[in-house]
């Protein structure tokens, strides 16, 4: 039977990146939050980002499901950055009898400081399509994660 495998961690942790890897591994279909707000709003998404992006989990929890039913994997990318929505994902997926799977990014404030560097410079290039994080982002992303608990995690993918 198919299964979701969901990446967990702050934005800027290389979610994305093990997230196409899981993909190859297993053959499955990649669902991004930010794929799809990015392609339909941009970077100028303004107050209602937040609002989108509950509007994008919710279309793709159930497109998951639908997926899932063909027999294929689902690989979802986004944070998963509160507690409360870990639980809910856990709690849905067992709902349709659907094996569900962590993947949490974890890496040191320094080394995700020269991420975000990295990709800040990468998308004032126009090199790639992501979002670009100042210092209100990353403050806002540090307010909102709440660190997994051993509990909640079935994979730790250190780097």
């Amino acid at each position: 039977m198919a299964e979701v495998f969901m990446t967990c961690g702050k934005i800027c942790t290389g979610k994305s990146t093990f997230a196409h890897k899981l993909c190859s591994e297993h053959k499955a279909v990649l669902l991004s939050v930010d794929e799809i707000t990015l392609a339909l709003f941009g970077q100028d998404v303004g107050d209602k980002h937040d609002e989108y992006v509950e509007k994008a989990e919710a279309y793709l929890f159930n497109k998951s499901v639908e997926i899932i039913d063909t027999g294929i994997n689902v690989v979802l990318d986004w944070g998963f950055w509160t507690k409360e929505e870990r639980e809910y994902a856990k709690s849905f997926y067992h709902s349709h009898n659907i094996k569900a799977e962590f993947y949490y990014m974890d890496i040191d404030d320094e080394e995700w400081e020269k991420r975000i560097e990295k990709r800040n410079k990468l998308i004032s290039e126009g090199k790639i399509n992501a979002y670009y994080i100042d210092k209100g982002l990353m403050d806002k992303v540090n307010s909102i994660f709440e660190k997994l608990d051993i509990n909640e995690i079935d994979v730790i993918i250190k780097e």
